[in-house]
């Protein structure tokens, strides 16, 4: 018998929904690449319920508890007295959601003698220490292109909520005004900005696809340069690093993993070299920035707005800097936690587990570490420290 221990984020404060504001899901036949959603052998909850709180569970304690297996579902993930840390050394597999990480330091990974498999319900999993990971012969999988689209549409969504000055205006209606100066003394079209993304893969690429046709000039930085006619019919200009990309564009969205080479990419340096009045969105990690950086750019009017809904740490504290800095559109980490998502990588959750308890091959796509080593999309996503 195996232990799962899994860590999802609180259900709603007035309880567990009875009911939705629609009715089930679009039926989507495959992802936007080609690339087959996930495909357990069954499932055991309706598309499109709250899945990523404690009492959803993600579906899988039917499956779990029909192997023999024990499902430990918290949301108490954090400090030495938590429950995820009292429980973590008997765990076998450990799930969590970016949206509520589990942080899998190298310490806590040390003290988990039977941890086989660390599980991310949704992308990216860099609040599991690879490093310790490889060293312990941990797997670590997640489920590639789940909430690609999601995160995407997010970002789409915070560009034109910044640039359009929304929210402010928006307020004004709740509080009563009609304060149409107020609203429109920060607001502007994006039609002929120039929007760059460092990173282009699933999600970088998604976000320039979406935004094309608002005839925005389209600029790129990545590891892997996209291929020529990807280039022409998106008609995106290269750059080979986020240094020399950013002093040419009006809104940076950042798309990229977190590892050693992107962490506080975002500095006072780098924020300085971009135009006075720029947008920056970060739905990737909040690490990737520097968070008082941030704060002194928007102050100062280096940046015109800030929005994005990762942070450090997860879940940010009530004084943390970026709930009260200046023209932000920050939200909790929502952007790739929709009903919709949330189907998704619940059964790609479970169709991992089926592999993994199987004895058989996880997809490759989902892999990250694997035989003491990065694997699959980890190998293509991260590189090991120099």
């Amino acid at each position: 018998m195996a232990t799962v221990l899994c860590v999802l984020y609180d259900d709603p404060v007035d309880g567990y929904p009875s009911g939705y504001a629609r009715d089930g899901l679009p039926h989507l036949a495959q992802y936007p690449d080609g690339q087959t959603l996930p495909t357990p052998s069954a499932r055991d909850f309706t598309p499109g319920t709250l899945l990523g709180s404690v009492s959803g569970e993600l579906g899988l304690r039917g499956y779990l508890e029909s192997l023999g297996h024990a499902l430990i579902v918290t949301s108490d993930k954090d400090g030495s007295d938590s429950e995820f840390e009292r429980l973590l050394p008997e765990a076998d597999v450990v799930i969590s959601q970016p949206f509520w990480p589990a942080y899998l330091t190298a310490e806590r990974i040390a003290k988990a003698p039977n941890l086989k498999l660390a599980l991310t319900a949704g992308i990216g999993s860099d609040h599991v220490d690879l490093d310790a990971a490889i060293a312990h012969g941990v797997t670590v999988a997640e489920v590639t292109y789940c909430n690609s689209i999601s995160v995407a549409e997010h970002v789409v969504m915070m560009i034109l909520s910044l640039v359009r000055n929304y929210l402010p205006s928006h307020q004004w209606v709740r509080d009563g005004g009609w304060n149409i100066a107020d609203c429109v003394s920060r607001a502007y079209d994006v039609e002929g900005m120039d929007v760059g993304t460092v990173a282009a893969g699933r999600i970088g690429l998604a976000v320039l696809r979406r935004l094309a046709p608002f005839d925005m000039r389209l600029h790129y930085t990545d590891r892997h340069r996209l291929p020529a006619d990807v280039e022409q019919e998106l008609n995106l200009t290269y750059h080979p690093d986020a240094r020399s990309m950013v002093p040419h564009c009006d809104v940076v969205t950042i798309n990229a993993p977190l590892h050693h080479e992107t962490r506080n990419l975002f500095d006072d340096d780098l924020l300085a070299s971009m135009r006075r009045g720029a947008y920056l969105v970060n739905t990737a990690r909040g690490l990737i920035v520097d968070r008082d950086a941030v704060v002194r750019a928007l102050e100062s009017g280096q940046l015109a707005g800030y929005a994005g809904d990762v942070w450090y740490p997860q879940p940010a504290p009530a004084d943390h800097p970026w709930r009260s800095m200046p023209h932000h559109g920050m939200t909790p980490h929502i952007s790739g936690s929709t009903l919709s998502a949330q189907t998704r990588y619940a059964d790609g959750t479970r169709e991992i587990l089926e592999s993994f308890f199987a004895g058989a091959p996880i997809r490759d796509e989902y892999l990250i570490v694997d035989g003491g080593q990065l694997a699959g999309t980890g190998a293509h996503s991260y590189s090991a420290k120099g």
